[in-house]
């Protein structure tokens, strides 16, 4: 988890995190959970954040399926 963030994009980055384990339902949701948060912590030195929960989705989305 990354600290010091939005209460809107942890809020962002929850509901991608239940979307993609839904899309990805025959795979562990530990699985696709870790998957999220290993990408999203790849966001951890970024100061423009307005876009990472799309980019969140669209990398651990290609790295899940």
């Amino acid at each position: 988890m990354v600290l010091g963030v939005p209460q809107e994009e942890r809020a962002q980055i929850d509901a991608l995190q239940r979307r993609l384990a839904q899309k990805y339902a025959e795979l562990a949701h530990d699985h696709v959970a870790a998957v999220v948060q290993h990408v999203y912590a790849g966001f951890n030195q970024s100061t423009l954040r307005d876009f990472i929960p799309l980019l969140v989705e669209r990398r651990a989305g290609g790295r899940t399926g």
